[in-house]
This record gives structure tokens, sequence and C-alpha cells, in this order.
């Protein structure tokens, strides 16, 4: 959506772009290696914050049952009384790329919406 709000904002710019000569494939290679850079960013930045959280899973239950002054799994309901973590590479990886795939995907319509800006129409109101 951030990719598709961007498109409509630099539409003059598209349109000046085009103007001086920028073909409708460099267009919509500017704004996929846009999506694609903001896509990497998330899901790096993602499973970076999510391997913290599972590594430190032991540490951060505790923290926030005394924070909270409540317990999260009382061992009179539960079977189990600790929050088990245990990442396996085999999950983690073909979720990243799925990630990774799907946010290139969802560049694509909105990059070919870009490089399908009409110069003349563009700049007709600005």
């Amino acid at each position: 959506s951030t990719l598709v709000m961007t498109v409509t904002d630099k539409r003059a710019d598209i349109a000046i772009l085009r103007t001086l000569g920028a073909s409708p494939a460099s267009i919509m290679g500017v704004f996929v290696v846009q999506g694609a850079m903001v896509g990497v960013i998330g899901t790096l930045s993602g499973l970076a914050l999510g391997l913290l959280v599972a590594f430190n899973i032991d540490v951060i239950v505790p923290a926030l049952e005394s924070l909270f002054q409540a317990s999260f799994l009382p061992k009179d309901i539960y079977l189990i009384s600790r929050m088990p973590s245990e990442p396996q590479s085999a999950d983690i990886v073909p979720i990243a790329i799925i990630s990774l795939v799907l946010a290139f995907v969802a560049t694509l319509y909105p990059s070919w919406g870009a490089s399908q800006v009409n110069p003349a129409q563009a700049l007709r109101y600005e």
C-alpha cells in the first residue's frame, strides 16, 4: 500500500522522467527495487526480532508475569508450566523465503501502474 501511495504522489515526477526519455521498463525497475528493498528490510528485521524473542522466551515470560502480577501458564490448569521455544531452520527458512517472494510480487502491480503513466495527462494539472 505504501508503494501504491508513492506512485500516486509521484505521478508528476514520473511524467517528467518519461518526458526526459526514461523508458517504462526503467520506471518500473525503480519501483520494483524500492518495494523489494522494503520487503528485504522488513523480512530481515522481523526475522531478527522473532529469533531474539524465541531464544529469550525463558527470560521474557517470567519478566512479563512479574510485571503484570499474573501467571500465564498456571501449573494447576495447564499440562505445561513454561513457554516452550525451539526455533528450527526448517521452519524459519521457508517462511523467510515466502515473505521475500510475496514482498516482491506485491511490488509488481504498483510498478506496472507507474510505468503506464501518460506524461501529457499527468502534467496537465501540475
